[in-house]
């Protein structure tokens, strides 16, 4: 007959940890069961630092829990049952055997700041991750009424996580992650397709209102031939030269943009075809932008989160790389819609406060690649 495990059973050691961090946290807490003063030379950590709930309300109870005397604590387990009975609170499996457990494989308990400093590296990497995560699945919401400003609110949360580490880790300069970034993802773009050539074919029949979208770029496009096909217009209009779908299919031409295989008659009848109005075809062109580099952010970071190999100091840089394409599309946004709302960051929970960084930088040609 298969075993049920009981939850109150002590299987702690019956289960495998899957990573090292289990086995730091496991020397940090013997560390400090065995000897209690030396939570002195702890800092940086809380209770939800910890990987596991057990671990988590272990510390919590040695950390609240008056110390004991340092000679009593050496002759009998009072402390320790106290610390038992307040961690079972919290964490119903833990027994009296773990504990006991802890403080064996504890090597060096005068170790315990390393440990710890171990712990708040893994912490860091957990939150990091969860950022992005959080980053990825709100531009993915196709239920929020105003996607764009709650994607710039989780794009400003996770910049506050980066700074939070960066206060804890100061980068060290050059330090990169060692992890490459991820593959464009690929993505219907049957609706953009449709929006970009009526922005296109409106520009090419209204070209005085292409100097009002000065904010939008090539690269804000999803299709190589719109991206140049735009390119086309805004030099012709800088020119100040004729623009009609004539014109700007010569313009094609004289730049090889026929070489790919582009028909002509193709071109020339995207071109005919206006509606609405440049700046409102712009506008979503840009917003859309703006959460393809915001999706492409997350998921840059989630890589590199994701890979327990790189430190904090390579997950800071990485992530402040990535953060800058999002802080010059905003730039760009503002300047479309009109509006300098300040960048708000929700406060990430920290143990030691800092000063905060900016990730402002000139927009990576990234985004493109997702598109």
């Amino acid at each position: 007959m298969p075993h049920t495990p009981n939850p109150d059973e002590d299987d702690f050691d019956a289960i495998a940890p899957p990573q090292p961090v289990f086995h730091v946290e496991q020397a940090l807490l013997g560390a400090l069961l065995l000897d209690p003063h030396r939570l002195d030379d702890v800092n940086g950590i809380a209770a939800d630092s910890f990987s596991t709930a057990a671990h988590a309300a272990l510390y919590g109870a040695i950390t609240t829990l008056p110390r004991p005397d340092p000679a009593e604590h050496a002759k009998n387990t009072q402390w320790l049952d106290r610390v038992l009975t307040a961690g079972r609170a919290q964490a119903r499996g833990l027994t009296a055997t773990y504990l006991h457990t802890l403080i064996q494989v504890c090597p060096w308990p005068r170790h315990a700041p390393a440990y710890a400093r171990m712990v708040e590296a893994e912490h860091a990497r957990r939150r990091l991750l969860t950022a992005a995560q959080r980053l990825i699945r709100t531009v993915h919401d196709a239920s929020l009424p105003l996607p764009v400003q709650t994607v710039l609110a989780e794009a400003d949360a996770l910049a506050a996580v980066v700074d939070d580490i960066a206060n804890r880790f100061p980068p060290r300069s050059g330090v990169l992650p060692r992890t490459p970034a991820p593959p464009p993802a690929a993505s219907d773009h049957t609706e953009a397709v449709e929006e970009e050539q009526l922005l296109l074919a409106t520009a090419t029949a209204r070209p005085d209102d292409i100097d009002a979208v000065r904010w939008l770029v090539p690269d804000d496009l999803t299709l190589p031939l719109h991206a140049d096909l735009w390119k086309c217009l805004t030099t012709l209009a800088r020119r100040g030269e004729p623009i009609d779908p004539v014109t700007v299919l010569w313009e094609a031409q004289q730049r090889g943009l026929l070489d790919g295989g582009s028909e002509p008659g193709e071109i020339l009848r995207m071109l005919a075809d206006p509606a609405g109005s440049v700046g409102h075809w712009g506008e979503r062109a840009l917003q859309r932008s703006l959460l393809a580099t915001a999706e492409y952010t997350g998921r840059r970071i989630e890589t590199y989160a994701g890979d327990r190999a790189n430190t904090p100091f390579q997950l800071v840089v990485g992530a402040r790389r990535a953060l800058a394409d999002i802080a010059a599309v905003r730039t760009r946004w503002q300047n479309a819609t009109g509006t300098t709302p300040p960048q708000q960051r929700r406060p990430a929970p920290a143990i030691r406060a800092g000063p905060p960084t900016t990730t402002a930088a000139h927009a990576a040609r990234s985004t493109r690649a997702t598109r």
